[in-house]
């Protein structure tokens, strides 16, 4: 069998050789070698998962536990505390007590151990990061990127404005069809995840340009391989969704809106400014295709930030000072 040579941190060797305790040392060390031969992991996972023990070994001298038998729900629980108000982020001790719980798992497998009580607790939960939102400003900035004197800027801005209309997935935009499209009600139908098909709605302005570019621009990309596909490319074949992704990036990053936006972005922004219009919940989720409400409420959280910040700006009395305090 091939050896796999040990290659845990300086700082997991430094924590090490300072826990009164050689035992818990040796354990982790022990630990080491074992996931690293009989569980072939990567030299970087190996060494992921043995530093993520180490605020454990300080914790364990700080608590003056010589013993891991005596590490229960109680001090566990403690533990994760001490985490948090170390300043480790949610995610970082949910990896630390996932890194924990491999560790005694490994201890009783040896005989080590017998009581393990780290499948009794559960890490913090996780933060809910809201998703990247343009001002309805910023949107009229990103869809005035594309050079429509050309054919290529007009299909962009073609595909921009209905992306953001319609509030499309990137699927459902490469999936869509011609004979999807109704021009004269101005409605698209498109298959969304689980092969649901809805009706979605576009504007004037996303009716203008893509009749501008089903009349003058899409006949000329057409060739003979070309299929019924509504966006396509200047070779004659339906445009990808990684080339709509890269298209979108590319004039967000003109437009010098988040760098963080992304195709989805506009899906985003697009639920995002109807509830801010006064759009009705149902509606939204009806225009986005969920399943449930609950899943359209994150947008009632990111309008109601929006709202916070507008507020905060434009409001004369928002950050205005008490008489009686000082300047």
């Amino acid at each position: 069998m091939t050896t796999i040579k040990r290659l845990p941190s300086p700082a997991m060797e430094e924590a090490l050789r300072q826990t009164p305790n050689p035992d818990i040392s040796g354990l982790i060390h022990e630990f080491n070698d074992h996931i690293a031969t009989t569980r072939q992991l990567a030299v970087h996972t190996v060494r992921n998962y043995v530093n993520d023990l180490v605020p454990l070994v300080e914790y364990l001298d700080e608590q003056d536990v010589a013993h891991l038998e005596k590490v229960d729900r109680l001090f566990l629980r403690g533990y994760l505390a001490w985490l948090m108000t170390s300043g480790y982020s949610r995610s970082s001790v949910s990896r630390k007590l996932s890194a924990l719980k491999s560790f005694f798992r490994y201890l009783r497998h040896i005989g080590n151990i017998e009581l393990d009580q780290t499948d009794l607790v559960t890490g913090p939960k996780k933060e809910k990061k809201l998703p990247a939102v343009a001002s309805s400003h910023e949107i009229d900035r990103l869809l005035d990127q594309p050079d429509t004197v050309t054919d290529a800027g007009i299909r962009d801005r073609a595909l921009l404005e209905l992306l953001y209309a319609a509030g499309l997935r990137v699927s459902e935009a490469n999936a869509m069809i011609l004979a999807d499209l109704d021009l004269r009600t101005n409605e698209v139908r498109v298959i969304g995840k689980g092969s649901k098909s809805r009706v979605v709605l576009f504007g004037k302005q996303g009716a203008y340009w893509l009749d501008a570019y089903l009349k003058d621009v899409r006949p000329k990309f057409t060739s003979r391989r070309s299929d019924d596909a509504v966006w396509m490319n200047q070779s004659g074949g339906r445009l990808s969704t990684r080339s709509i992704q890269r298209i979108v990036k590319k004039y967000a990053v003109a437009a010098g809106l988040d760098p963080d936006f992304h195709t989805h972005s506009l899906r985003h922004s697009f639920a995002t400014h109807l509830l801010d219009g006064g759009a009705d919940l149902r509606v939204v989720q009806d225009l986005l295709g969920h399943n449930s409400p609950a899943t359209t409420q994150i947008y009632t959280q990111v309008s109601a930030e929006q709202a916070r910040k507008v507020y905060l700006s434009a409001h004369p009395r928002a950050n205005k000072k008490k008489s009686g305090d000082a300047t």
